[in-house]
């Protein structure tokens, strides 16, 4: 059978794939054939599906893929994970990366130009749909609707039109259980706190949640939270909760209810280097001790105190400026494929910083 038949395919299509996203490999046969045989760096793999996920990727994903079928042996196809972060951020308005069945939540995209140039995708198994695009521009943000239907997981990212430039890549799961784990929507980084909430669908009263770790206990408490201070490569693992709670804001007398959670995975990655703001007065300076020669111009923001979402690209591109609008300050450096992580917010109060 002809090799020419068979290949490796990347969904969602992303001209550059990034560290923390979520993408799958696909052996592509006509007329399809099981089982599949995986081959990284000419290692065979255990995996025998004709799809692979791959979550939170990181340079350690790097290397060239392989699938075989029926005796028939893909092209190899190379990925490089690039230890950068895209153009754009989209980003839930509220909640985590777990939904109950049949519900939507408003993801909302930034970036540093026109929104009318963007459009916006979901991943669903092995297909991809277009989304409507809502853009405020005066507020300079967009915002789509995110909902998974009858999808166990689903991947969201927007691109701009006609250009290689896109968003980060956006991945929300369902569940069919009163109780949820929810770990953020957004990789958990190295070094960084990571909240994991055990939430009950309604909203009743949580009188304990016990939370597991790959089914081992590791706390019991009232408030609904498990947060991880400064999360490292060790607290990879499968997280679940219990809840114990009432639905008394709709009865005095509501009974106790119990429930259990499904398991989500946590993957902590190193993620991309970090810009960092140091300031004296209104100079503020942006560094980036830790990133590429590749790096070049330097890209300010501002945002307004009270609303995150108003994100504004100032005019200035080099390591220093000096401000006067009471506000957020952050910077990022310009790596050409990508970019540094944003910066520490600098907040400045007029007069004085805060």
């Amino acid at each position: 059978m002809s090799v020419f038949f068979l290949s490796v395919s990347l969904r969602p299509k992303f001209p550059q794939v990034y560290v923390g996203d979520d993408v799958t490999l696909i052996c592509n046969h006509k007329g399809g054939s099981k089982p599949t045989k995986w081959l990284i760096n000419g290692k065979v793999q255990p995996h025998e599906d004709y799809s692979m996920l791959l979550i939170a990727v990181t340079p350690e994903n790097n290397g060239i893929y392989e699938c075989e079928q029926a005796g028939s042996k893909s092209d190899p196809y190379p990925l490089t994970v690039l230890e950068l972060e895209p153009l754009a951020q989209l980003s839930p308005s509220v909640g985590g990366a777990v939904m109950t069945k049949g519900d939507g939540r408003n993801l909302v995209l930034q970036a540093d130009d026109d929104l009318k140039d963007w459009a916006c995708f979901v991943l669903k198994g092995v297909s991809t749909f277009s989304l409507g695009l809502d853009v405020d521009e005066k507020m300079n943000r967009a915002v789509i609707f995110a909902e998974l239907k009858e999808a166990e997981r689903a991947t969201f990212w927007c691109k701009k039109k006609d250009k290689d430039l896109r968003s980060n890549a956006v991945t929300l799961k369902m569940t069919e259980l009163m109780v949820m784990l929810v770990p953020p929507a957004v990789p958990a980084l190295q070094g960084e706190p990571v909240a994991l909430r055990c939430v009950v669908w309604g909203g009743p009263k949580l009188e304990q949640a016990v939370f597991y770790k790959d089914k081992t206990k590791i706390k019991t408490t009232s408030e609904g939270t498990y947060t991880i201070t400064s999360a490292t490569q060790t607290d990879n693992g499968k997280y679940s909760c219990h809840a114990t709670y009432r639905y008394s804001h709709i009865s005095a007398e509501a009974a106790q209810k119990q429930g259990d959670s499904d398991a989500q995975e946590l993957k902590v990655i190193g993620g991309p280097p970090a810009a960092v703001i140091s300031a004296s007065n209104n100079s503020l300076r942006c560094s980036c001790p830790h990133c590429p020669a590749s790096c070049t111009s330097y890209h300010w923001y501002h945002t307004l105190f009270n609303d995150p979402y108003t994100r504004r690209k100032l005019t200035e591109n080099d390591g220093f400026i000096t401000v006067e609008d009471e506000g957020l300050y952050s910077c990022r450096r310009d790596c050409r494929k990508g970019f540094s992580r944003f910066s520490n917010d600098y907040s400045y109060a007029g007069t004085h910083a805060l």
